[in-house]
């Protein structure tokens, strides 16, 4: 290769690699798409990052000096006041975010129904569809909750469906391709959230402080762990109210479709 002259490897995809320690060096990513990348500890210098969107786990990312991660939750706080409940730290607290939890979803999905039942199987943006993070909503749900704090090893319903890249197991349902209808997706969904339901309502200061039992058999979490069982409580909340947010969004695109 002549200096100068790029390696042409465009339109080219590139899955389950490991590029730990990587160097890019006069690398064209322009219109690149990542996916459930992990981008710890990465050092980028001379870039130009002109009309990037970033959607995930964002913690200390410097930007020419400033840790933008807290600027970037205050203003989300503040677009969407609701979400501080998400966030809570009492019994109550919990119980709050649940009901909240409750009427947003219950809104979201009548917003849904108006839409003919062959839009809520669409993608938006290579994203999932509407009735796919229903299911995907109750796996998450089932595997905090169930699996993790009730210890049920196996508290999957057959449409459960896990992240793209998940490698549970044959034990834990992974049918990317099944279209249920919207009321079939619903049923497992609202029996997950009954479960947390019931969580929560009973839910003591000594419970929400209390670690869960090792876990066993395959599935997700995985075998072995243990967690304080706060923060299973906080993942299920954060996934609630990050996939309401997608879907509110994917909505609007799918009505003008429509």
């Amino acid at each position: 290769m002549s200096d100068g002259e790029l390696t042409d490897l465009r339109g080219r995809e590139f899955e389950r690699g490991d590029l730990t320690g990587a160097r890019f060096t006069t690398v064209n990513l322009s219109d690149a798409t990542f996916r459930a990348c992990g981008l710890k500890r990465v050092v980028m210098r001379d870039v130009e990052v002109i009309d990037t969107t970033i959607d995930g786990d964002i913690r200390n990312l410097v930007i020419n000096g400033v840790d933008v991660a807290p600027l970037v939750e205050a203003e989300l706080d503040r677009r969407h006041p609701e979400r501080i409940q998400f966030r809570p730290t009492t019994p109550a607290g919990f119980r709050e975010a649940w009901n909240l939890n409750e009427r947003l979803w219950e809104l979201t999905v009548q917003r849904a129904r108006r839409l003919p039942p062959e839009l809520l199987h669409e993608s938006v943006g290579q994203e999932w569809s509407f009735v796919q993070t229903l299911r995907h909503l109750a796996f998450a749900t089932q595997a905090w909750i169930g699996r993790a704090v009730l210890s049920d090893p196996n508290p999957w319903h057959p449409l459960s469906l896990p992240w793209d890249d998940a490698a549970l197991g044959p034990d834990v349902p992974h049918d990317r391709d099944a279209r249920p209808s919207l009321d079939e997706a619903l049923t497992s969904r609202l029996a997950a959230m009954g479960t947390m339901r019931r969580v929560v309502d009973s839910l003591t200061a000594d419970q929400l402080a209390s670690r869960t039992e090792p876990l066993v058999g395959a599935g997700w979490p995985p075998e072995g762990a243990a967690f304080v069982v706060r923060k299973c409580l906080l993942v299920v909340l954060n996934e609630e109210w990050w996939h309401r947010r997608y879907a509110e969004r994917d909505l609007a695109v799918l009505e003008e479709r429509a």
